[in-house]
């Protein structure tokens, strides 16, 4: 019995391995796709929401939407979003206070301060701190 249940996984392995190999140009194709779609999706929806909010307002949506996210398409999609809301929003000299100045290699305050920020407002994800480094990029510039 355990004979026969053992070569029916490894012929199920084996057609999947094959399926995948015979169409890897054309899954990779769909994947590739797809985030080429959700990268528009977030952009567009970053410069609308910025259209009629502050800059504050930018981060604070952005931050409310990534939370708890674990994995890396939603920490791209939520960076995508806080590009181009910033970029068009209202100007609002509160989103850099106390932000610390850019840097390429963030020191140790920089990333506590960037630690400490999201535990503040209980964002849960360890892209947070990323979000983050991207608004002390956009004050610093």
């Amino acid at each position: 019995m355990f004979v026969k249940i053992s070569l029916a996984i490894i012929l199920v392995i084996a057609a999947t391995a094959g399926y995948l190999w015979s169409n890897q140009t054309e899954i990779v194709e769909n994947f590739n796709e797809q985030r080429s779609l959700e990268r528009e999706q977030s952009e567009q929806a970053g410069r609308l929401f910025g259209e009629t909010n502050d800059q504050n307002a930018c981060l604070t949506r952005t931050l409310a939407d990534f939370d708890g996210c674990q994995t890396f398409g939603c920490s791209v999609s939520s960076g995508l979003f806080l590009k181009n809301c910033l970029a068009v929003a209202t100007p609002n000299a509160a989103l850099c206070e106390g932000v610390p100045v850019f840097r390429d290699e963030p020191t140790e305050d920089d990333k506590s301060w960037a630690k400490y920020e999201c535990i503040e407002r209980n964002v849960r994800g360890e892209a947070c701190r990323m979000l983050l480094r991207q608004v002390s990029q956009f004050c610093s510039q």
